[in-house]
């Protein structure tokens, strides 16, 4: 395989035309099953203080608590998995992509999982935490500056190194970190596991949060949540101080995320070709929040619910507690079903420094 037939081969898959996408209730029900030796069915929880100052039932699924510590490990092992079913031996391949953390995480580990070789292109502000867990998985790493174009641009030049370092034999694909229709599937099975647990719960769900930064777990699971029950609102999390899917939502547009501030540093991507039809399809809204209210909501979990979660996983939670946008459509779900609404947020993920953690609480204080 050429050079040239390998960049351009990555080229497609970041920019692939959304018409090719074939993400299905069916395939998502089909990667589910294809991924579960690799990953936790996490589980969800609740808490009455939670319910009290949210005037809903909340059921919190807890992807903080999915292998690599966030949900990234479901899409990163269908892309894999994906890639091998074609036949390749998995000693000749390569995959390689680029992301500040989360998703470079899950994608080395579900490389060494399954015998596959990964490159990673990572920006230099990414949390240290993350960096040492990817290096910890195996995988090689590249730095790079902090922008998307520099992602994007280091990205290519491994690209061409790995194919040259694989010789003829061997193969190299591009994994990227959401706007892919292998992720965008194996990110859906959250929403298929949740709904499913919900109503085993005895509380079927009305309301799904989750947070979109790139936007390959929201698509999946609008997606499968809507062909699911076609009732449900499906909404969108977002920081205010990167909100490129909520004005990529309210303009009918796609808008990039050009200088995006924000403590959720996983949700500072903008949305992509693939990600953003699938949303304007199936997703109801799109609400945002201050750094202050995920600051807040993150505490909260931390100090009533005893667990670890990330910024970007406490949007949803945020959104929940301080969105006006929010609360109009939880009430207007309220009247309709006659109870308070069961509201399924989803813990994208618990990967944090713990002493910036606590800096953030105490910046609260003063």
């Amino acid at each position: 395989m050429t050079v040239s037939r390998l960049v351009g081969s990555m080229a497609s898959q970041v920019d692939m035309d959304p018409s090719s996408a074939s993400v299905t209730l069916s395939s998502i029900q089909s990667a589910l099953n294809d991924i579960q030796p690799f990953i936790h069915r996490t589980p969800v929880i609740t808490s009455s203080t939670i319910d009290c100052l949210c005037h809903m039932n909340i059921l919190m699924k807890c992807e903080n608590f999915q292998k690599v510590g966030a949900f990234k490990i479901r899409g990163a092992t269908y892309a894999i998995h994906s890639i091998l079913s074609r036949g390749i031996n998995p000693v000749d391949l390569t995959v390689v992509t680029h992301s500040s953390g989360n998703h470079a995480q899950a994608l080395a580990l579900a490389a060494r999982q399954m015998g596959v070789r990964c490159h990673v292109v990572m920006p230099l502000n990414a949390p240290s935490v993350k960096k040492e867990a990817v290096q910890g998985y195996g995988a090689v790493v590249t730095f790079c500056e902090g922008t998307q174009a520099a992602r994007e641009e280091t990205s290519k030049l491994v690209m061409k190194e790995e194919v040259l370092r694989a010789g003829g034999s061997g193969v190299v694909e591009f994994v990227s970190p959401y706007n892919d229709t292998r992720i965008v599937t194996g990110q859906g099975t959250i929403a298929v596991e949740l709904l499913s647990q919900a109503t085993d719960m005895h509380k079927p769900l009305d309301i799904l949060v989750t947070p979109v930064g790139g936007g390959g777990m929201l698509a999946g699971c609008s997606l499968a949540a809507k062909a699911l029950n076609p009732s449900i609102q499906v909404i969108g999390a977002e920081p205010l101080g990167a909100d490129d899917a909520y004005r990529s939502f309210h303009t009918g547009s796609l808008q990039p995320s050009t200088n995006p501030m924000t403590i959720a540093d996983g949700l500072r991507t903008s949305l992509g070709s693939i990600t953003y039809p699938i949303i304007m399809k199936f997703v109801d809204s799109i609400c945002t929040v201050s750094d202050e209210g995920i600051i807040r909501a993150m505490r909260l979990v931390y100090e009533r619910v005893k667990v670890v979660i990330e910024p970007s996983a406490a949007v949803p939670l945020a959104v929940v507690l301080y969105s006006e946008e929010f609360k109009v459509i939880a009430k207007t779900v309220e009247e309709g079903v006659g109870r308070k609404p069961n509201v399924g947020i989803v813990f994208s993920g618990g990967n944090v420094e713990l002493d910036k953690v606590l800096a953030l609480f105490a910046s609260l204080d003063k």
